[in-house]
């Protein structure tokens, strides 16, 4: 039987570290829901010491899944590992992952440890979270560039004190795949007890090969792999779940190698990711991306029409992208959207949310001739990263023109209070946030501002996502709307309040 790989996810803990992400716990527990549903048989929720914020959404996500591992992150240290089993003692089936350095120039320079210092702190850590739970995942950092021998004598170490998994990380993407494959390899001849653990992988796509040294270590023993939805992490990224698992999936001549992950889930999935942490697909991502199945060459369009499989490998469908077509209109009932929905994909968003993007459909119905599932989909992700509306949009006025000043009248209401404020700008988007700096009484940077069609056409919704700080914190916000300034709008509001909002949790906390 087909030895089967186990996907361990990091997408909620070295996802989350993306420059410009800021998940909130809302966030995160939604993604987790659907790292669920996608099957993933592990998930790295976070690093419990890192702050309280990533200590309650570690805790929420152990409490509300029961059919995936929950995995916390600590270093070889008591009061990390303390940290993260209180994080997921609720876990239905908890792991606690454990680290430290073992490469010459970590330990030299980030540890100023020596090996021996290493290597006992490693079997010693190991052995103290196994007080805590079974599952016990060890990582020496920097794997890549350690020494050989000095790499197995930690891993043979580890597994004597009891850890159930050795992950090997090529934590600064250095490695080639034939050398990381030989990495595997010398470590399941050399390592004593290698055969009552699984060998897992973490790849960092610095040089663009962390799939491939993915792929490479799986060829030569490991059995679980750590990735993230969409390729997010630091720098350059991790390996990317999807192309992973559509590799195995696509190539089942080649790969000997099964999984549990519901292929149909991974599309809405990546949806799902992008539109929480702001951070948008790439058009030729590969598996994922718009173009990932657009053919514009005569060539291939001609091959296609006589025979798909002339220029696509994979279907559609086979990830979860259904085709395009016109389902419902404004004369449609919440019951046939929420049907549209459910064939979807959206299976366990609450009436509440439905509800909400059903009146934001029937909007846009009056709007848009033709609404396409792509629009769906626009406006359930819009519903699904809403935050407390403290401030809310009352309206907005824009004077604008390549001869006079653009100046923004804006209406916000806050607790029953409507507040006005005018101001102008470099153009009619850069005054509408000003006017609402001015209302809410915060100086923000733009740090990033996207703007999409959704849809072909002149009606298309537009979706913007803007990226700002505030004391060097970044906040994600997002907006859709067929006018794009009232999607710029809405997506500036919608980080204002997330601001708003987290500081009013915060007060309360401490009051």
């Amino acid at each position: 039987m087909a030895t089967k790989i186990k996907i361990f996810d990091t997408t909620l803990r070295d996802g989350e570290q993306t420059p410009g992400v800021n998940l909130n716990l809302q966030e995160k527990v939604e993604i987790a829901l659907q790292l669920e549903r996608l099957g993933v048989d592990a998930i790295e929720a976070g690093f419990p010491i890192s702050s309280n914020g990533d200590f309650e959404a570690v805790r929420e996500i152990a409490r509300m899944t029961r059919n995936v591992k929950i995995a916390a992150l600590a270093r070889t240290l008591e009061k990390d590992i303390d940290r993260a089993w209180e994080s997921i003692k609720d876990a239905k089936m908890p792991v606690i992952h454990t680290f430290i350095a073992t490469s010459e120039i970590h330990m030299k320079y980030k540890l100023k440890m020596t090996e021996e210092e290493v290597l006992r702190k490693a079997s010693e850590m190991v052995a103290y979270a196994k007080k805590y739970c079974e599952d016990i995942e060890f990582s020496p950092e920097d794997a890549g560039r350690t020494k050989p021998e000095f790499l197995y004598k930690v891993l043979e170490a580890v597994i004597n004190s009891g850890a159930t998994v050795v992950n090997i990380p090529d934590t600064v993407g250095y490695t080639m795949p034939a050398e990381f494959g030989n990495i595997i390899k010398g470590i399941k001849a050399n390592v004593a007890g290698i055969d009552k653990v699984d060998i897992s992988v973490h790849c960092h796509n610095d040089l663009g090969l962390a799939v491939a040294n993915t792929l490479e270590a799986i060829e030569n023993g490991a059995v679980q792999v750590e990735c993230t939805v969409n390729g997010l992490g630091e720098r350059a990224g991790n390996a990317s779940l999807e192309e992973v698992i559509m590799a195995i999936s696509t190539r089942k001549d080649y790969f000997d190698y099964r999984h549990g992950i519901n292929t149909s889930q991974i599309y809405r999935t990546s949806k799902l990711v992008s539109s929480l942490t702001g951070i948008n697909v790439q058009p030729n991502k590969a598996i994922v991306g718009a173009n990932a199945f657009a053919h514009e060459s005569g060539i291939h369009q001609h091959g296609m029409l006589s025979e798909k499989s002339t220029y696509e490998i994979m279907t559609p469908e086979s990830i979860g992208l259904m085709q395009n077509r016109m389902v419902l209109g404004k004369h449609s009932g919440s019951h046939a959207f929420k049907e549209r929905l459910r064939e979807m994909g959206y299976t366990s968003i609450s009436d509440e949310h439905v509800q909400k993007a059903f009146e934001k459909f029937k909007d846009l119905a009056d709007k848009k001739k033709i609404v396409l599932d792509r629009d769906i989909e626009a406006l359930i992700e819009e519903k699904v990263s809403e935050v407390p509306e403290i401030f809310k949009l009352e309206s907005f006025q824009i004077s604008s023109g390549n001869k006079v000043v653009a100046t923004a009248t804006i209406s916000l209401k806050r607790d029953g209070l409507t507040i006005t404020e005018a101001a102008t700008g470099h153009g009619p988007v850069d005054a509408a946030f000003n006017s609402m700096e001015r209302i809410v009484g915060i100086k923000l940077k733009l740090e990033d501002y996207a703007l999409r069609a959704v849809t072909e056409g002149k009606d298309a919704l537009g979706e913007v996502t803007v990226r700002v700080s505030e004391n060097g914190e970044i906040f994600t916000g997002k907006g859709v709307s067929t006018d794009i300034i009232e999607a710029s709008v809405i997506a500036y509001l919608n980080a204002i309040n997330r601001i708003v909002s987290g500081k009013a949790a915060e007060e309360v906390k401490n009051a």
